[in-house]
């Protein structure tokens, strides 16, 4: 068994970040689960787990989150696996701007402003993991998941660069890459789709009709779906490696695309990616 450490778990309610806080504790490491609202909270103090309340589109909750965070913890903190976010689907031609920027508050924003409140105390430390959840879709671009690709793009980018400005403090950034996985997110997504986007005045309103049929569908809605621990042992190896791997490639159609992202031509690359 691992040296046990504390690691801060973001978007704990349901799939991924609720199987990482469940396998880590079983790990025997100290898992603080926090999540958005304060009933999911309850749920989780019900299971024993040490909690926060923290929505990160909201900056307020971030900082009493942090707070709170050190009060608890003694301002010791091993590790922040950042897997709190949502999907908005769309066409992008149908994203307002009010709408991509609800994705970036979430994905983008509210996640680094939390990641940069954390790096003062690792720095201080001498040490830390910082593990970013990102997603085959922060390798390539797929039609009518604009915001979200672009999200998980620029949240690649971020930590790269902040892998290279933190080289030498002790402090590992990791990205993890999964691809498709069991969880509530296709039902979340059908949600903000229904409150977001008015298929009835787009041009890609038959797209819709395809679109909201498979996010609605129950189990796995892809091929080579895998279970929310699949992540949870990519998240286990970059806490507990003494070399955490910079990247995490989990499912088969992450591999294969990011295998083919650098043999093929883009265009080759977009023509399967609009089959996809």
């Amino acid at each position: 068994m691992a040296e046990s450490r504390t690691i801060l778990v973001t978007g704990c309610s349901s799939g991924i970040g609720y199987a990482c806080a469940v396998e880590l504790r079983l790990r025997g490491h100290r898992v603080i689960a926090s999540a958005r609202q304060q009933v999911d909270v309850d749920r989780l103090v019900q299971e024993g787990f040490e909690t926060l309340r923290l929505d990160l589109a909201d900056s307020d909750s971030i900082r009493q989150a942090v707070r709170r965070l050190v009060q608890i913890s003694g301002g010791k903190i091993d590790a922040l696996f950042n897997n709190g976010a949502f999907g908005q689907p769309g066409a992008v031609e149908d994203l307002s701007r009010d709408v991509l920027k609800f994705q970036f508050e979430t994905n983008v924003f509210g996640t680094q402003e939390l990641t940069n409140l954390i790096i003062p105390l690792m720095r201080e430390q001498g040490h830390g993991r910082i593990i970013y959840n990102s997603s085959v879709l922060g390798l390539v671009a797929m039609t009518y998941r604009g915001a979200y690709n672009a999200s998980k793009f620029a949240l690649e980018g971020l930590a790269d660069t902040l892998r290279l400005e933190l080289y030498g403090s002790g402090i590992h950034i990791s990205l993890i890459e999964p691809g498709p996985i069991l969880s509530d997110f296709r039902k979340n997504a059908f949600a903000l789709y229904k409150k977001n986007i008015d298929p009835s005045k787009s041009f890609h309103r038959a797209h819709y009709e395809v679109m909201a049929a498979r996010l609605q569908k129950p189990g796995a809605a892809a091929p080579f779906t895998l279970p929310a621990t699949a992540v949870a042992a990519k998240v286990i190896h970059a806490l507990e490696a003494k070399r955490p791997k910079t990247r995490y490639y989990v499912t088969f159609p992450t591999y294969l695309f990011g295998f083919l992202k650098r043999i093929l031509p883009t265009v080759w690359l977009d023509y399967l990616l609009r089959k996809v």
